[in-house]
Order: C-alpha cells, then structure tokens, then sequence
C-alpha cells in the first residue's frame, strides 16, 4: 500500500495543461504500481453533492485502487469542504485524492489542512508574467535533459506565446529537430516556415471520432520525427477537457473561459466536442491516456504501436465515432 503523502496530492492553481499533466502523470504511476489502469473519477467541489463525495471517498469493498479528483475546491460548501479534509487526513485504503484549488475561496482553510495532512504540492498555476513563462520553459528543456542559453529561452517565449501548452509543445519539438543542440539559429529555423508538425490535430480527430483521419494524421506525424512523448501529452490533454467541461453542460464559454483560464473559442470547441461523450466512454479514455502516458516513457516495447492503438481506442470509445 502507498503511503498517504503519495495518496494525496494538492494541485495549487487551476491551469487546465499544468492540472492535465500532474492528473496524467499520477494516474500513470498508479496504474503501474497496481498493474492495471486505475479509474480516475473527476467532480467538481460546487456540483456534487455530499452524499456524492461521501460515497466517492468511502473505501470499497475489496480496497481497489481508485482516483479521485476534486476540481474547483475554493469554491466548496462547508460541508464538503469538511469531508474533503476528513477523508484526507485519513484516506482509506485504496483511494488517491487530487485536491485542485487555487488557494483562494470560501473554502481557502482547506489549503492548509490538506498540506498538515502531508499532501504532494504541485504548482499548477497558470504563469502571469513573462519571467515566469521563461522559468517555464527553461524547465520544460531541462525535463527533456537539455541546458539552453537565455537568449533561447527569450526567443522561444517571444515566438510562441503565452499558451503553456503550446510553448512545451516547442520545446519538446526543438529537442527532437536538433537532437538536443538547442540554439539560437535553430530557434529561428524553427519559426522560418517549416511545417508545424504537433499532435493537436491528431488528438482532436480521435475525441470527435474521426477515426481514419486521426490515424492518417499519426501515421504523417511519426513520419516527421513528432516526439512520441508529445503526441500523447496531446491526446491526454484533449480527454481532459472534455472530461473536465463536459459536467458543466453548455454554459456561457466566456463565463467558463474565464473560469477554466481557456481561451473563449477553445471552450466552446470542447463543449461542441463533449457533447457526444457520456460519463462511461469518457472514464474509459482517461484510463486509455492514462495507460499511454507509462507506455510512451518506456513501458511499451513499440512506442509507435502504443500510440496507434491509444488513438483508435479513443476514437472508437466515442459514442457516435464507434459508427464512423
């Protein structure tokens, strides 16, 4: 049995890349350690009832392994609120809990009694200023095991943006091109036209269930050398959404844009993209990108087979895409 500091995780900040990608990563590590794919169940603190958290929070039967993650926690009523630091002072056999919280709110006192309860902090707040979006990327390339210099590191912030997603999507594209020689020239190669080869489109064919167009567009990608790493991180990130904005129905995606901290237009492509998932299918791709994650960084003998299969998988779970 893990021990609870490794059962209990406070995600401080509700960036939804940064959030994906601490969910991907400890579903991951926990799949590998059961030696099966994990459920990981996600709720947000403002919609889901007491019983609800209760029941979710309440040790099964045959103590199986589950993820339990609570999204929006500032903004939790008193009472689940009370549970959440209940249950995480002493969380039962086989449950993870993933606290997402900004800490702010009415439930702000969460914060402190989910660190005394000995919760792994992750920073998941989305970076405010420029300086902190080169912090940022100065440790996106030291993940991939590469030391760049500043102006690098400048130039990539100015050429890219503001989007998280987009700028370790850069840098994971550099690494790969240049075989880790990171330079200023190879920077300016990089934004002097050569063809943007990412594994956004691929992720977007396979959760609308465009099953033959998104293997045609993984089969292009592989080809042009995209790191394996980044394409799953991208279909990760595209059943995160969807099952993160698919609870909150078809509100206003600007109220939601800021909320999410997403662009207006991306919400409301989710929210076009979740309506054809239920709860079930969507569980189902959380374990799929889940099981990827651990295969792509070295579980999987074939990488590209790992791929291929993930994104059919995906693909066919979608309800109308199982007729496509």
């Amino acid at each position: 049995m893990m021990p609870v500091t490794q059962r209990l995780h406070l995600l401080l900040g509700d960036d939804d890349f940064l959030t994906g990608r601490v969910i991907s990563a400890v579903s991951a590590e926990q799949s590998g350690l059961a030696g099966t794919p994990v459920p990981v169940t996600r709720v947000r603190a403002g919609d889901v009832s007491e019983h609800e958290l209760a029941e979710l929070l309440s040790p099964s039967l045959f103590a199986e392994e589950r993820i339990v993650v609570v999204e929006s926690a500032a903004e939790a009523g008193k009472e689940p609120a009370a549970l959440i630091a209940q249950a995480a002072a002493s969380l039962p056999d086989g449950i993870t809990l993933m606290v997402v919280h900004t800490g702010g709110g009415r439930a702000k006192s969460m914060v402190p009694a989910l660190k005394k309860a000995g919760a792994v902090e992750h920073a998941t707040a989305a970076p405010r200023w420029s300086s902190e979006r080169m912090d940022f990327v100065r440790q996106e390339f030291r993940s991939l095991g590469v030391k760049v210099s500043p102006e690098v590191v400048e130039q990539v912030v100015e050429g890219v943006g503001s989007e998280l997603r987009e700028l370790a999507a850069a840098c994971a594209q550099l690494v790969a091109d240049t075989d880790g020689k990171v330079d200023r020239d190879a920077v300016r190669l990089y934004y002097q036209g050569r063809p943007e080869v990412t594994g956004f489109e691929v992720a977007d064919r396979a959760v609308t269930g465009n099953r033959a167009a998104a293997l045609e567009s993984l089969a292009w990608a592989l080809h042009h050398g995209v790191p394996h790493v980044l394409l799953a991180d991208a279909l990760a990130e595209a059943v995160h959404r969807i099952a993160r904005i698919r609870p909150m129905g078809t509100g206003d995606h600007f109220a939601l844009a800021s909320e999410l901290g997403m662009p207006p237009r991306r919400v409301k492509d989710v929210q076009a993209q979740a309506r054809a998932w239920d709860s079930e299918s969507i569980a189902k791709a959380v374990q799929v990108v889940a099981t990827l994650n651990g295969e792509v960084k070295g579980q999987a003998a074939d990488a590209d087979f790992a791929l291929t299969s993930a994104v059919a998988r995906v693909a066919d779970l979608r309800p109308s895409g199982r007729r496509r």
